[in-house]
C-alpha cells in the first residue's frame, strides 16, 4: 500500500497554521510558519531597524508533489516491473514545477501590497519570487516583527518568530525566507579563527570522536576489537570485489568546510595499510567556494575528511572519489548548497537557499567566495555518503518538507544518499534532549531526533561494534564505546511503507519501556536508522599521527563503499545503479543479508535509550550487511 499523497510529512500543517493573525491586523491573515525551536543561547535584544534592507525570497509551491513517493518507489521497490529504470533531470522538473496559477496570484498579492511589479524578480525556473524590501515593508506584509539576536561570543542574527499570509495565498506559497529559520551557528566575522569541529557550518554537527589514546599499528583480525582497520572491515562484512567499472561508476564523500583532508595523512594511512594508493588523491569539487584548506590542521579540521577518505579509498580501490567540498572559509555552507550542485533545479524550484540555514553566495562578506552560486555543476554521484548533521527540532516542517523531498528526486535519479544517524544515542547533538513543550533545553527529557536521517527518502545509518574481547567471527553489538548509535522516531515525518512491517513489529513484539513523554511512539512515524556498520576504534591517520577514531561517521562512508562496490558489479553487468536502497533492504527477500545485532543500547536523555533486539530495531535498523550475500541480490534485480 503507497502513502496518501503527501502523507510522507506527518506535520504538513506546520506548513500553513490555520491561526488568525494578532487582532488588529489585516484580518484575512493567516500564520503560515513559527520558528521550530528558540536558539539555545541567544538573547532576543531589539527590533530591526525599519529601514533595514531584507533579500526577501518567497518560495512557490511545486506541483505534483503527490507523485513524490509514487514515482520514487517505481524505481526503487525490488517488486516493481521499472526498478532501476530512474528518471531524468527533465522529467523531474517538468513534473514538480509551480504552476502558472500559483506564480500569478503571488506576484498579484505583493502588487496588491504596495510592491511594484518591477521590483519582482521570478527566478529561472520559476520556483521563486525575489524582492528586496525594507523591514517595515516585510513586517507589515507578512505580520511579523523582526529583531536582532545577541549570543554571548557578540555575534548578532536576525529573524521573527512567525509570520503570516493571506488565507487564499497560504496553498501557493511553500515557505518565505528570511523569517524563522534562525542560523543555529556561531557567525564569525573574522571567520579565519578556530571553529569547533562539532559546528563546522550552520546548524551541522559532524561526528567522529577519539578517546585520546595513542596508536600503536597491529594490523590483525585478532585486535579488531581494540582497532579497526580495512581488513577488518572486509572480514566483518564478507567484502571482496575488486571494481572494473571505475570509468563509470561515481562515488561522492560530502564535506563542510573547514573540514578538509591532508594529502600526507592520505598517503601515511595508505603507506600502512593500502600502499599501492600511496600519492592518491580524490577529485576535488569545489562546491560555493569549497576549499581543502591546510592553514588550520588537527583532529578538529582533518578528523571528518581523512577518516572518510582513507576508508572509503581502501574499501573501493581503485574507485576514484570525488569530493564535494562545500562552503568557503568566511560563510560555510549547508545540506541545501551541496544539493544545489547536483541538481540544479533544487537552487530555484525550491525556493534556493535559505539565508539563515544555508551559505548565500556570492558571498558579501570580507574573504568570502564572490562566485556565482554552484548550481547544478555536476550530475548526482551515484552514492554520496555524509557525516554530518543537524536536530530535527531545529527546522521547521516547511523547511524539512522541501529538503526532503528533494532526496527522494534524487533517488529517482538513480543516487543513493547516506546520512550517519548521530552519535548521543536517542538525545540530539552534544546531548541536548527536548522539554515537555518540544524544544532543546539542557534538562529536557524528551528524545530528540536528527535530521536529515528523519527523512524517509534518504538512507540513515547507525554504529556497532566489534565488542571487547570478541573476534570478527563474533556477532558485534551496538556501539557504546564513546558514542552512542543515532536512533528514534521522527516528530515530523510519516512512516513509509517500505518500513511499516519492520517498525510495527519491533513496537509490537519489543514495546520500549517509555511513554509519549519521552518518544513519539504513535506507532505511524518515521523510524531510524535503517542499517548500520562498525563505528568504533577506526585507525585513522590524523595531523601525522594515528588516532582511534569513533562514531557513525565511520559507518556511513563504509555502508557508501558497499554500495559503490555493488554498483561496480551491476554496471559491469550492463545495468545501472541500485539508487534509493531502503525499499530492497526492508524487503524479505534481503534479510538474510543482513547480520542482525540483538545487543547494546543508544542511552541518552537521563534513559538506557532503546534496546538492539531481533529484526530492525531504532538503534541499529536491520544490521550490518554481508556484502558476499548482498551483491548477488541487487544483482538478480533490473
Amino acid at each position: 500500500m503507497r502513502l496518501s499523497p503527501l502523507t510522507w510529512v506527518l506535520s504538513l500543517a506546520a506548513l500553513a497554521f490555520a491561526v488568525p493573525s494578532t487582532p488588529g491586523r489585516r484580518a484575512n491573515l493567516v500564520m503560515h510558519e513559527k520558528r521550530a525551536a528558540d536558539p539555545l543561547d541567544w538573547v532576543r535584544d531589539r527590533r530591526l531597524e525599519p529601514t533595514a534592507v531584507l533579500p526577501m525570497r518567497f518560495g512557490l509551491t511545486q506541483s505534483n508533489l503527490h507523485k513524490l513517493e509514487e514515482m520514487l518507489m517505481s524505481v526503487s521497490h525490488p517488486l516493481s516491473p521499472s526498478y532501476g529504470r530512474h528518471f531524468s533531470p527533465e522529467d523531474i522538473v517538468d513534473t514538480f514545477a509551480p504552476s502558472d496559477d500559483t506564480i500569478a496570484r503571488v506576484t498579484e498579492w505583493l502588487e496588491r501590497e504596495g510592491i511594484s511589479r518591477d521590483r519582482l524578480r521570478l527566478t529561472a525556473s520559476k520556483g521563486w519570487i525575489e524582492v528586496n524590501a525594507t523591514a517595515a515593508e516585510v513586517e507589515s506584509l507578512i505580520d511579523a516583527e523582526y529583531h536582532v539576536y545577541t549570543h554571548p561570543s557578540g555575534a548578532e542574527q536576525i529573524g521573527c518568530h512567525s509570520y503570516s499570509v493571506p488565507e487564499d495565498i497560504r496553498e501557493h506559497i511553500d515557505l518565505i525566507k528570511p523569517t524563522v529559520h534562525f542560523l543555529h551557528r556561531l557567525p564569525k566575522p573574522d571567520q579565519f579563527q578556530k571553529r569547533s569541529f562539532e559546528r563546522p557550518s550552520p546548524h551541522i554537527k559532524s561526528g567522529p570522536k577519539k578517546d585520546g589514546s595513542k596508536v600503536t599499528i597491529t594490523p590483525s583480525l585478532e585486535h579488531c576489537d581494540e582497532e579497526i582497520t580495512l581488513d577488518c572491515l572486509r572480514a566483518l562484512y564478507s567484502i571482496d570485489h575488486t571494481p572494473v567499472s571505475t570509468d563509470k561508476n561515481t562515488f561522492g564523500i560530502l564535506e563542510f568546510t573547514p573540514q578538509a583532508f591532508l594529502q600526507s595523512d592520505l598517503d601515511m594511512f595508505f603507506s600502512n595499510f593500502s600502499p599501492s594508493q600511496v600519492g592518491t588523491k580524490p577529485i576535488l569539487v569545489a562546491i560555493d567556494g569549497g576549499v581543502a584548506q591546510t592553514d588550520d590542521q588537527g583532529f578538529d579540521f582533518n578528523g571528518e575528511s581523512d577518516l572518510d577518505l582513507q576508508y572509503a579509498f581502501g574499501l573501493t580501490n581503485p574507485q576514484p572519489i570525488l569530493l564535494l567540498q562545500t562552503g568557503d572559509l568566511v560563510e560555510g555552507a549547508s545540506f541545501n548548497n551541496w544539493l544545489d550542485a547536483v541538481d540544479g533545479s533544487f537552487c530555484t524550484f525550491e525556493g534556493g537557499d535559505d539565508p539563515e540555514q544555508d551559505g548565500i553566495y556570492p558571498d558579501p562578506l570580507r574573504g568570502g567566495f564572490k562566485g556565482p552560486e554552484s548550481c547544478g555543476i555536476l550530475a548526482p554521484p551515484f552514492v554520496v555518503s555524509v557525516s554530518y548533521g543537524s536536530d530535527e527540532s531545529t527546522v521547521t516542517a516547511a523547511y524539512a518538507a522541501r529538503q526532503c523531498a528533494e532526496y527522494a528526486k534524487l533517488g529517482m535519479l538513480g543516487t543513493t544518499v547516506l546520512y550517519s544517524s548521530g552519535d548521543d544515542g536517542v538525545a540530539g547533538n552534544g546531548g541536548v534532549c527536548l522539554n515537555a513543550d518540544g524544544q532543546p533545553s539542557r534538562r529536557g527529557t524528551k528524545f530528540n531526533p536528527d535530521f536529515p536521517v528523519t527523512c524517509p527518502f534518504v538512507t540513515a545509518v547507525g554504529a556497532t561494534q566489534v565488542n571487547p574481547g570478541s573476534t570478527v567471527n563474533d556477532p558485534e553489538g551496538a556501539c557504546e564505546q564513546v558514542i552512542f548509535s543515532g536512533g528514534g522516531f521522527s516528530n515530523i515525518f510519516a512512516m513509509p511503507d517500505y518500513q511499516a512491517d519492520a517498525v510495527t513489529g519491533f513496537l509490537t513484539n519489543h514495546p520500549p519501556p517509555f511513554t509519549s513523554a519521552q518518544f513519539n511512539n504513535s506507532g505511524n512515524v518515521r523510524a531510524f536508522p535503517d542499517l548500520s556498520a562498525n563505528g568504533a576504534n577506526y585507525v585513522v591517520a590524523v595531523a601525522g599521527e594515528f588516532s582511534l577514531v569513533f562514531g557513525t561517521s565511520c559507518s556511513a562512508p563504509v555502508v557508501g563503499s558497499m554500495i559503490t562496490l555493488i554498483n561496480d558489479a551491476r554496471i559491469a553487468a550492463g545495468k545501472g545503479p541500485v539508487g534509493f536502497i531502503n525499499p530492497a533492504i526492508y524487503s524479505e527477500k534481503f534479510a538474510s543479508a543482513f547480520h542482525d545485532i540483538t545487543t547494546g543500547g543508544n542511552q541518552g536523555c537521563g534513559t538506557p535509550g532503546f534496546t538492539a533486539t531481533e529484526g530492525w530495531d531504532p538503534v541499529t535498523g536491520v544490521g550490518t550487511p554481508n556484502f558476499t550475500a548482498l551483491l548477488p541480490l541487487f544483482l538478480d534485480l533490473p
